[in-house]
């Protein structure tokens, strides 16, 4: 089992409670060997270090990155032992090459897909901002992580450019639906930072479904992805530049209207390709007069179910969600967010990454469900609380699969 600290401070790391055993709750043995025979990376030979033990060795370094390969491989089998019976593993046979080349073998696939079938939204419908009128409340964002400079990784996803605070690192860019009410990024797509975040967004936004409420800031408004958006049945809610002419066809009591959007000067004109929208506009108090007034545009065109104070409070729910992005960068603690120096193993972290991340944020959601109070209000010891209760059930969990 991994290191714990004798109590906890102002300055413990997730890293030092979040242990091996817990992840293996969270991510049982049984899913990891399926997702490997799914594709075709079972090992077939269980000496030296088999591929379900390497996964989650992957995702065991994501929490201690300063930690040499050998001594977070003796953590991994420590904290495995009661699944895997067996005596046979010892970090010393396996070199830091070994695991290096295993890794580039079974690559990112793996990871990808279970992250794509373990992490889902999970928040229940009693918790507070999980759900509004019946939809599960989802927000779009993006952001970018830090890798080390190495030649490849610096040609497949380049960096900022120096006119725009260019940095000396190459960064992934990436978009997710995070789960407004547990902070679990979902559905994440990751790509060079030379693509724009509405292009990673489109393959996101797919995954929404008519159970679902989505926010989103400005930058992801365009009338294709607005159109696109809107085949999936998703409620939307989305900030809007005041720029942009939007007329008054009908007012309602609530101060909000009616326009129609179009995809450009020509069709508007012609009166051709138009999508209804309901507008929303309101002032804050206490903010520069620049930025005191806001814009929202929503699907939800009917003001009795969906009232314009409502939605204008539900879309500033949105703060909270950069917590989660800030948690995401920095839970490994580590000066550049990722440390691989291919760049299929910068994807194959980045989706450890979001594992983890995943798995601390189930944590937290259970450890909150008692006092049925706010993710981003969770006392950390409650947390580690509810998490030494978990435990035990993993060394009772039978193992899938005899190993030899």
């Amino acid at each position: 089992m991994a290191r714990t600290k004798a109590q906890l401070s102002a300055g413990a790391r997730w890293a030092d409670y979040l242990t091996v055993s817990y992840l293996a709750l969270r991510y049982p043995i049984g899913a990891i060997r399926e997702v490997l025979v799914r594709q075709s990376l079972e090992s077939l030979r269980r000496r030296g270090l088999p591929h379900d033990l390497l996964m989650y060795f992957v995702l065991t370094k994501v929490l201690y990155p300063r930690d040499a390969y050998t001594e977070v491989l003796r953590l991994v089998i420590g904290g495995l032992r009661p699944l895997l019976r067996s005596e046979d593993w010892s970090p010393r046979t396996v070199s830091k090459g070994a695991i290096s080349q295993a890794r580039r073998r079974i690559g990112v696939a793996p990871f990808k897909a279970l992250y794509h079938g373990q992490v889902q939204p999970h928040g229940p419908r009693e918790r507070p901002g999980v759900f509004y009128r019946g939809l599960r409340i989802m927000a779009m964002d993006g952001s970018s992580l830090e890798m080390p400079d190495e030649a490849a990784n610096e040609e497949y996803y380049g960096h900022p450019p120096a006119s725009h605070g260019g940095m000396a690192f190459p960064r992934l860019r990436f978009v997710a639906l995070v789960e407004s009410g547990t902070h679990t990024l979902c559905y994440a797509k990751p790509g060079p930072y030379t693509l724009d975040e509405r292009r990673l967004a489109f393959s996101v936004m797919a995954r929404a479904d008519a159970s679902m409420l989505v926010t989103a800031d400005r930058q992801f408004y365009s009338y294709p992805f607005w159109k696109q958006a809107l085949t999936t049945g998703a409620k939307l809610l989305f900030r809007l530049s005041l720029v942009l002419y939007l007329p008054r066809e009908e007012v309602f009591s609530d101060g909000s209207y009616l326009s129609t959007i179009y995809p450009s000067p020509i069709d508007r004109k012609r009166q051709r390709q138009g999508i209804r929208v309901r507008v929303i506009e309101y002032a804050l108090k206490g903010v520069p007069a620049a930025e005191s007034t806001k814009r929202l545009i929503t699907s939800w065109l009917d003001p009795e179910e969906a009232p314009a104070h409502e939605l204008a409070a539900l879309y500033h729910q949105r703060g909270s969600i950069t917590s989660s992005f800030d948690s995401f960068r920095t839970l490994t603690s580590c000066r550049i967010g990722l440390r691989s120096k291919r760049p299929e193993l910068v994807e194959q972290e980045f989706y450890a990454l979001l594992l983890v991340h995943a798995a601390i944020h189930h944590l937290m959601a259970e450890a909150a469900g008692p006092t049925n109070g706010a993710v981003e209000n969770l006392p950390s010891l409650h947390a580690v609380r509810v998490l030494h209760r978990r435990l035990p059930a993993v060394s009772a969990a039978a193992p899938s699969g005899k190993i030899d």
